[in-house]
């Protein structure tokens, strides 16, 4: 092999965009108009976990490659949520382009940012996708001004700000380079094409050079397969590598040891499949080593070369796990024991990197992460496992830089109709967040954009949801950590119904208490002391007695039995209860429910430790 030599039939790209912006749309339809997948129902194939299809968001990195014109163009459909940006990150060393997928209503937003920040730092050219094209209000002229100007202010080069703009309904399959007439095709139902994305890949995207320095290639993802093992992902730098061949490992700290590959896979298509040989270029997934991980180098044994390591992103949310002691405990759940959640986060640790677990006191371990949304999948995956714990309230992770104590802050973006503008600015500046760009949308929706401490974001969604009857369209991504901000978050914002005995909630008790706030129970389910069964009007606890039954008499006068009205409950999930809950709280999670109860269940318990607090 020529040294720096090009791959003519090979293209690595990257998609990239903020969350919900029709990344997996787009490649869904990519799939289906190659036939590279067949007879499959349904869309968002790439997004293969229940999770991920129920929440409507990519977790994980997924790769697939198709042919277009005899030339193989690998995909790598990235996550689009801030708590899974260090995967977006590392993925895109794997690629030689990215796909900027931005929506026509919504222009760029906070992870648009931070995605191709990190794009444009690793010299990456940018095809820029303008989605959803047909949807009410889109204002694409408007949007692609703003993606221009944000590629401005991230400091683009001039080749990178030379980038072509595709408009596209990736839902309906169809894209063109003429805005016209792609509305024409969508207009007039045509037949699916979404070729200009291929032609715009093949032009703009450069075939990735290669040279014959010996075999490297630097581990970028990991996933765990139950017959190979740990298996690691990434990009051949230089070189080839055969399967069985003996190749050495070199971890992030330099400590080298030499194994087989006893597995070595690229994609076609969705499947991963086993070849013999892989050259420098290629995207593969290699197997035999159990020790490997995100960072290290897998390399020549005779002439070893170590590549420097990614940086992997320091967690700066952290909770508890541990076991579930509430009167309920092991009924719903088969795994119970310290030992099992043990063993389960320390299995995930392998493949999760951005995680850090450590043991704490008593039967529970202190989890470490990117923010809340990544600890609650965590969570939702473990309890679908058959698990059964109890959390504690995420608190943010504080660090001390040159003496200074510093904590995370956050890039926080909010859309939301004029009428709830004055709720939104209130709420946000108590909890310290500043305004950095306020504008109207030509929908007459206000869009405000705030730095805000980690600190006050938590708890602030379903805040900002019910003051906003549900109309606020909320993002946020990690920023920077800066100085501790003077805001006092430590006390609760909310008051508690705790139930104050045991037993089965009938109608009646329920009627008494739903005068005092808003029920998460409905009548005939089982409670028991301590456990939250509303939110008080007040921002005090209140207990309720729920099991109440009323009182008969055998005089009965006219009036007096007539049918009792209840509110329906408000559903509670588990995002919703982490939000919820306070410091002296915790959130009960069994594989068949969510149940948020107080650290100390007894109401003289909760005295006693007040008076001495």
């Amino acid at each position: 092999m020529k040294a720096n030599m090009d791959r003519k039939n090979i293209r690595n790209v990257a998609i990239i965009a903020h969350v919900d912006h029709g990344k997996t749309t787009l490649v869904d339809a990519m799939l289906k108009q190659t036939q590279t997948v067949k007879n499959v129902e349904g869309d968002l194939i790439m997004d293969s976990g229940d999770l991920e299809r129920e929440r409507g968001i990519t977790i994980s990195a997924k790769n697939a490659s198709l042919m277009y014109k005899d030339i193989k163009i690998n995909i790598v459909d990235t996550p689009g949520h801030a708590d899974f940006g260090g995967e977006v990150e590392r993925t895109l060393k794997m690629a030689d382009g990215v796909l900027l997928l931005v929506d026509a209503k919504e222009g760029p937003m906070p992870q648009t940012k931070f995605v191709l920040k990190k794009a444009l730092e690793l010299g990456h050219r940018a095809i820029v996708v303008i989605n959803k094209i047909d949807k009410p209000e889109a204002q694409v002229d408007e949007v692609t001004n703003k993606t221009f100007d944000l590629f401005v202010s991230l400091g683009a080069t001039e080749e990178q700000l030379d980038f072509p703009i595709i408009y596209a309904s990736g839902v309906k399959g169809i894209a063109s380079l003429d805005l016209a007439t792609a509305m024409s095709a969508i207009n007039s139902s045509s037949e699916p094409d979404i070729t200009p994305v291929f032609d715009a890949i093949i032009e703009h995207v450069p075939a990735p050079t290669v040279t014959d320095d010996p075999f490297a290639m630097l581990i970028l993802a990991l996933r765990y397969d139950n017959y190979k093992g740990k298996i690691g992902i990434g990009k051949i730098q230089s070189g080839s590598v055969k399967r069985a061949q003996n190749i050495t490992h070199i971890s992030r700290d330099g400590k080298k040891s030499t194994g087989k590959a006893t597995s070595l896979l690229m994609y076609s298509g969705l499947n991963p499949i086993e070849v013999e040989e892989a050259t420098a270029g290629d995207i593969v997934a290699v197997g035999g080593f159990d020790a490997i991980a995100i960072g290290d180098t897998l390399t020549d044994s005779a002439n070893p070369i170590q590549i420097p390591p990614v940086e992997i992103e320091q967690p700066t949310i952290k909770m508890t796990f541990g076991v579930n002691t509430s009167p309920f405990a092991g009924r719903e759940g088969t795994l119970l024991t310290s030992r099992n959640i043990r063993d389960r986060l320390m299995k995930e640790l392998e493949t999760n990197v951005a995680l850090r677990v450590e043991e704490a006191t008593g039967d529970s371990f202190l989890v470490s992460g990117r923010g809340e949304l990544h600890l609650a999948v965590l969570i939702e995956t473990m309890r679908r496992e058959g698990f059964e714990m109890q959390v504690s309230q995420p608190q943010v992770i504080f660090i001390e830089e040159d003496g200074v104590k510093q904590e995370p802050y956050e890039d926080l973006s909010v859309d939301v109709p004029s009428e709830h503008q004055g709720a939104v600015i209130e709420e946000i500046g108590k909890r310290g967040g500043e305004l950095q760009i306020m504008d109207t949308n030509p929908s007459g929706e206000i869009h405000a954009e705030y730095l805000i401490p980690t600190r006050g974001l938590i708890g602030l969604k379903n805040l900002l949801l019910t003051r906003t009857k549900g109309t606020a369209i909320i993002n946020n991504i990690f920023n920077s950590y800066k100085p501790v901000h003077a805001i006092d978050t430590s006390t609760n914002q909310h008051g508690s119904l705790i139930a104050s005995e045991a037993g089965s909630s009938t109608a009646y008790g329920l009627n008494n208490a739903q005068e005092r706030g808003i029920l998460f129970i409905g009548p005939a389910t089982e409670v028991y002391e301590g456990m939250i069964v509303g939110k008080h009007a007040l921002e005090t606890d209140l207990e309720v007695n729920v099991c109440k039954g009323k009182k008969l008499t055998n005089m009965r006068a006219s009036g007096t039995d007539s049918g009792i009205i209840l509110t329906p409950p408000k559903d509670v999930n588990l995002d919703f209860a982490l939000e919820y809950i306070g410091a002296d709280e915790f959130v009960e999670v069994t594989p068949k429910s969510i149940r948020m109860r107080k650290k100390l269940l007894s109401m003289n318990d909760r005295k006693r430790d007040k008076r001495q607090s």
